[in-house]
């Protein structure tokens, strides 16, 4: 007998049994870790399922606007359905009247409201093939306009029945619109095209263009000047249009406004409001000194704004689902009332400048598209 494997032959035995040891330990911590790797994504899973749900039924479920000191909600319109998802877009009053339009659905909604009560509303809709976005009205002629950026036209229709009348074939991306009584011309603004067309709202043509070095999103006739002011979003600029010349006569930046979208304008007292998507703020610029005399911090996503001369205030919406409320106390001082909470999405509103109430357009998921209405309490 080798008495060098007598010893050998044990500690390789010890060896073995500890190596299987070590075997049985590992695999019982890994299948532990295993374990608790399963059970944290399950409860990782349950609560994205959970944050999920919440998200919808937030979603879904528009809920009463927040509290306000400075504002009364009145209530809700409701609009009708037309398909699991509804992103409204411009609103423009007329005469106890309100049109809005879908830009998922293409179509045209028109409100007849009851000053006493908001239910006996009546609600019509004209359907549409296309985005659509801005509406001109011109009352006298009893006709409007509608820009449809998908289609790339301008439709004409009776404000009255909704029956469209003629159809107008424009650039890229028509946007905002808007009717001008000095020219007698229907300014379409082209987002992507980086221009704007003039039409003539009798013979429904095309009668010009007006080229610009940045994206236009909104615009505001000056009754004071003459002179429209055009906002360049990706430039971060104003621009100053003659629309019966057909050129821009002045440009100047809005800093510190980044992405300008929606417009509003002071004539009397000289002055623009200008919201910025890029960095929630407002801006005032000064007609006169071409400059941005005071910036204030506003809600979330902001694309449109409404100035009421009459209560000497302004307000603003925004995708982030805030209406923010700002008192005008003089053309170079301006704060911030209130900042609302609405819903996700209610990204535009108007304001009446005769009863002084404010339209907010929700947008909704699986439930009815409505409009959101508040009055100035003080």
């Amino acid at each position: 007998m080798n008495p060098k494997r007598h010893f050998e032959e044990p500690l390789e035995m010890f060896a073995e049994y500890t190596a299987a040891a070590s075997t049985t330990a590992h695999a019982s911590q890994n299948r532990l870790a295993m374990t608790n790797i399963r059970k944290m994504l399950l409860t990782f899973a349950i609560t994205l399922m959970g944050l999920a749900a919440v998200a919808l039924v937030y979603l879904i479920y528009p809920g009463i606007p927040s509290k306000s000191q400075v504002m009364a909600f009145e209530g809700f319109i409701e609009l009708p359905r037309g398909g699991p998802l509804t992103v409204l877009d411009y609103l423009t009053v007329n005469d106890q009247t309100l049109f809005v339009t879908s830009e998922s659905s293409g179509a045209l909604f028109k409100i007849a409201f009851d000053p006493s009560d908001l239910k006996a509303s009546t609600v019509s809709e004209m359907p549409g093939a296309g985005a659509a976005h801005g509406v001109a009205l011109l009352p006298d002629l009893n006709v409007a306009f509608i820009t449809r950026s998908e289609a790339n036209a301008v439709d004409v229709f009776d404000p009255k029945s909704l029956h469209q009348l003629a159809s107008i074939p424009v650039a890229d991306d028509a946007d905002a619109i808007l009717y001008i009584p000095s020219t007698n011309v229907v300014y379409v603004a082209h987002g992507d095209a980086n221009m704007v067309t003039l039409i003539d709202p009798q013979r429904r043509v095309t009668v010009g263009t007006i080229q610009l070095s940045g994206k236009p999103e909104f615009p505001a006739m000056d009754s004071e000047s003459g002179l429209l002011f055009q906002n360049l979003k990706d430039t971060n600029e104003v621009a100053a249009i003659d629309v019966g010349q057909r050129s821009v006569v002045g440009q100047w930046p809005l800093a510190p406004c980044v992405g300008p979208s929606g417009m509003a304008i002071d004539s009397e007292q000289r002055r623009l409001f200008a919201v910025c998507s890029g960095n929630a703020k407002l801006v005032v610029f000064d007609l006169e000194r071409h400059r941005v005399i005071a910036s204030l911090k506003i809600g979330g996503g902001p694309d449109s704004v409404a100035f009421d001369q009459g209560v000497h205030r302004i307000y603003t919406a925004g995708r982030a689902g805030d209406m923010t409320v700002i008192r005008q106390d003089d053309p170079d001082n301006y704060r911030v009332l209130d900042q609302i909470h609405t819903h996700y999405g209610a990204h535009t509103l108007t304001v009446d400048p005769v009863s002084h109430r404010v339209f907010v357009a929700y947008a909704s998921l699986l439930a009815h598209p409505r409009i959101a209405v508040f009055s100035p309490t003080r």
